[in-house]
């Protein structure tokens, strides 16, 4: 019986691919910190939007997956051959400039986690964060690669067990889970809008695509002319997409909620340094001598572990993005030999990334401030997937249908209308 149970884990793990990675990367260390930020400044106000946000999560990213096992192709690749210039380089350029942002918020937040333990220089822990990763993706193969990838999504698991110790009031969580609250003030629409960006990021609408065609090349099923992507390859995509979204977004629930249940109700408001988001772990560890310490280990080996996970991700779907508008060779499949291009915009991408750190910008609120950019970047980038995954030429049999289009349309309707008010209220503070 046991074997027989691992036996299925096995296999369910093993099924899980760019899905799984896709939703552990959504957990970022900006996703984090502002999930984190979300629950230390309105308690459990905000934790409506994981359950909410959790089919429409599903539907923007199996789109984006559905693009690429149909064409054979990243979204850029796509847009090339269907839209002009201007809209492609304006697509990749919002792209690339979030994505980069990004890279630097997260190597940032890594040194800042990994200082919380042994008090280096932090600058010291961002060139050998960034030397490392940059290593590990451009020398390492695909399939040892995206196993490594696989593992380090095990880095999320910290928020749920501090979720199962703690004495919570759980009538009161369901209920804010299930039923939305708005305030229309900058300070909830700016949190909101970030959560938004974090969780329905651009990056992961390139990346998953794209490692959707790098599954095809990896198995030797690569799409030809005339080969027609069958059913079944499309419920394996869709099963590893929803189990992906599905444990991203429980992490991501979970995390607002120790976070409001623990720094929230401890009096701490506003996350502004990796310390005061470690203490939301520390009740995992309470029973412990050196409770604050061992918390902070905890904190450090998620955040770091996930940024491994994340900042790859980032540069590898901008990297995919210039390289299919300028008609490079791309894959992580292939040696640095072959694809200078695709590699030298992976390095390019970090190492600016890795200078943003040095201009005095707190690690944490960089972090925020990514994920809100994020929100406004996706508006444009999920318009254009609406209008690919719905087009019967690009797609034939497998466009979308009619709960898709819903999905999508919804997604794209929810975003636009939060960053409008946003900025709504923006132009009322600077007026």
């Amino acid at each position: 019986m046991k074997r027989r149970n691992r036996n299925k884990l096995s296999r369910f793990f093993k099924a899980l691919g760019p899905g799984l990675v896709t939703g552990a990367a959504d957990d970022d260390p900006s996703g984090i910190a502002t999930y984190s930020q979300t629950g230390a400044q309105f308690g459990f106000g905000q934790l409506w939007t994981a359950l909410w946000m959790l089919p429409l999560m599903i539907g923007i990213q199996e789109a984006c997956a559905r693009i690429g096992l149909v064409t054979g192709k990243g979204i850029a690749a796509v847009i090339k051959e269907n839209y002009n210039k201007p809209i492609l380089y304006s697509v990749v350029g919002l792209v690339v400039v979030a994505n980069t942002i990004n890279i630097g918020a997260d190597i940032g937040a890594m040194a800042a986690a990994a200082n919380l333990v042994l008090p280096i220089p932090i600058a010291v822990y961002t060139l050998l964060f960034t030397a490392f990763i940059l290593i590990l993706e451009i020398f390492t193969s695909y399939d040892v690669y995206s196993r490594i990838l696989k593992w380090l999504a095990l880095s999320l698991l910290s928020y749920p067990l501090t979720l199962i110790i703690l004495d919570l009031p759980w009538k009161e969580i369901i209920t804010a889970t299930i039923i939305p609250h708005f305030e229309f003030s900058f300070e909830f629409l700016f949190i909101i809008t970030g959560v938004l960006g974090t969780t329905i990021s651009p990056y992961m609408f390139f990346w998953e695509a794209s490692q959707e065609v790098e599954e095809l090349k990896s198995k030797n099923i690569f799409r030809i002319s005339g080969m027609r992507i069958r059913k079944p390859l499309i419920k394996k995509m869709q099963f590893d997409n929803a189990s992906g979204m599905v444990i991203s977004e429980f992490s991501t629930w979970s995390i607002m909620v120790v976070a409001g249940a623990v720094l929230h109700r401890g009096g701490i408001n506003d996350v502004a340094s990796a310390a005061d988001a470690a203490q939301a772990l520390e009740p995992l560890v309470q029973s412990f001598p050196y409770a604050g310490l061992i918390s902070k280990i905890i904190f450090a080996i998620g955040i770091i572990g996930l940024g491994f996970l994340a900042i790859p991700v980032l540069s590898s779907s901008a990297a995919y993005a210039v390289s299919e508008a300028l008609s490079w060779d791309s894959g992580l499949n292939l040696k640095l030999k072959k694809a200078h291009g695709f590699y030298g915009i992976i390095t390019i991408a970090t190492i600016i990334g890795l200078t943003i750190n040095f201009v005095g910008i707190n690690p944490v609120k960089a972090l925020i401030y990514s994920a809100v950019l994020n929100g406004i970047a996706a508006v444009p980038l999920i318009f254009f997937i609406i209008k690919l995954s719905s087009n019967k030429k690009i797609m034939g049999e497998h466009k979308s249908g009619k709960l898709s289009k819903a999905l999508l349309w919804i997604t794209f309707g929810g975003m636009a209308t939060a960053v409008i008010c946003l900025f709504v209220l923006v132009a009322k503070q600077i007026t």
